[in-house]
């Protein structure tokens, strides 16, 4: 599907917030209502929106400590749902390069933090390394 700027304009405000009405689109872009309603159906349907969701306080819900990690080794070995699904494990990506793959990761504090790579690190042997990052500060973070 070729999104044309109505699309975009739509996006763009279900980006910055996805509670607004559909009225409250249609008043910002200047498209109807009708219209607005039967594009976001159509871009849900076409999976262009996969899903409403929403942005947490990092710090206000425990998980200010956040990590990324590099990690080199088989990851058809090691990546399965037990590794996908794991609650400090918010987005991994596989890369190119030196390493497989990129974890981001959010934990309540360096202790936690600690004890999920020592474990990582047991359960994991495939895993050849990593290389871990500590964010020192949020400049931007999208969902």
């Amino acid at each position: 599907m070729e999104l044309d700027d109505k699309d975009h304009a739509i996006i763009s405000l279900l980006k910055e917030n996805s509670r607004y009405s559909v009225r409250e689109i249609a008043k910002k872009t200047g498209i109807r209502p009708s219209t607005v309603h039967e594009r976001i159906k159509k871009l849900i349907r076409d999976r262009i929106i996969e899903k409403f969701t929403l942005k947490l306080n990092n710090k206000a819900i425990g998980e200010n400590f956040i990590v990324f990690m590099l990690v080199a080794g088989k990851p058809t070995e090691y990546v399965g749902n037990a590794l996908l699904n794991h609650k400090n494990i918010k987005e991994v990506f596989g890369i190119t390069g030196e390493y497989d793959m990129i974890f981001k990761l959010k934990f309540r504090d360096v202790e936690e933090f600690n004890e999920y790579i020592i474990n990582f690190r047991k359960i994991n042997r495939n895993v050849i390394k990593t290389l871990t990052m500590v964010v020192t500060t949020t400049l931007k973070e999208e969902i």
